[in-house]
């Protein structure tokens, strides 16, 4: 049997998180001066990575693209560039694959009006497609939690503390309607979650492939889905 149809026979999760981490080692080991080259790489990556979940049916993925902190933190021009790629190559990408429908989880307010425009264009025009794409862009954390806790608390005023649910409050956070992630990947070798939907991953399954986010192949990928798979057998 090969790995692939290994795959398809074990437990898929339904819902895979990505955390694209080593796109500026990459470039470093490269031999690259300039990092964005693995910035560049790493965005045109994502949807063939994306292509390998449809096929296997998997229809929600939540991707970890730029936080809030790193928006902040990294030089100008770094950050400039990332916002390029955000709006010329992924939310492009996005829109020309068919199959994804776009959300995004974070503070817009902190992007560009450019990024935020093409952004707001994409998740529009991507209503009702199968497949339910999750960003996390300017995002933090805890500011993912508190607007799910505050929205909840505006739409429902009569409703006392002990009444709200698990549930109730997962139902008001950003993002596709699997608010449930199985199974985090994360690429660059760290074993960290990194602020990554916290709330959302609290049950996930973390595999860590130790290759940069550019060099990810579809075998490491049926590696994490194995991964998956052992772990919620029976013990």
């Amino acid at each position: 049997m090969t790995m692939s149809e290994q795959s398809v026979a074990a437990e898929l999760p339904r819902h895979v998180g990505l955390i694209m981490d080593g796109n500026r080692r990459w470039a470093r080991a490269r031999g690259y001066a300039d990092v964005s080259t693995g910035h560049q790489v790493g965005a045109e990556h994502l949807t063939t990575v994306l292509q390998w979940l449809s096929v296997r049916g998997i229809d929600h993925a939540s991707v970890y693209v730029l936080s809030a902190d790193n928006i902040r933190k990294r030089s100008t021009l770094e950050v400039g560039f990332l916002f390029h790629l955000i709006e010329t190559v992924i939310a492009d990408r996005i829109h020309d694959a068919e199959r994804w429908q776009l959300h995004v989880s974070g503070d817009l307010e902190l992007l560009p009006a450019s990024t935020r425009a093409s952004l707001e264009r994409t998740i529009d025009e991507t209503r009702g497609r199968p497949g339910h794409l999750t960003l996390a862009i300017g995002y933090d954390a805890h500011a993912d939690i508190l607007g799910a806790l505050r929205q909840a608390v505006t739409d429902a005023p009569d409703v006392s503390a002990a009444q709200f649910s698990v549930e109730s409050i997962s139902q008001h956070l950003a993002g596709g309607p699997n608010k449930v992630i199985d199974l985090v990947i994360r690429t660059g070798g760290d074993a960290r979650i990194s602020g990554f939907f916290p709330w959302q991953s609290t049950g996930a399954e973390l595999h860590v492939a130790q290759c940069a986010w550019p060099d990810l192949a579809e075998a490491d990928l049926e590696a994490a889905l194995a991964h998956y798979s052992r772990a919620r057998q029976p013990r």
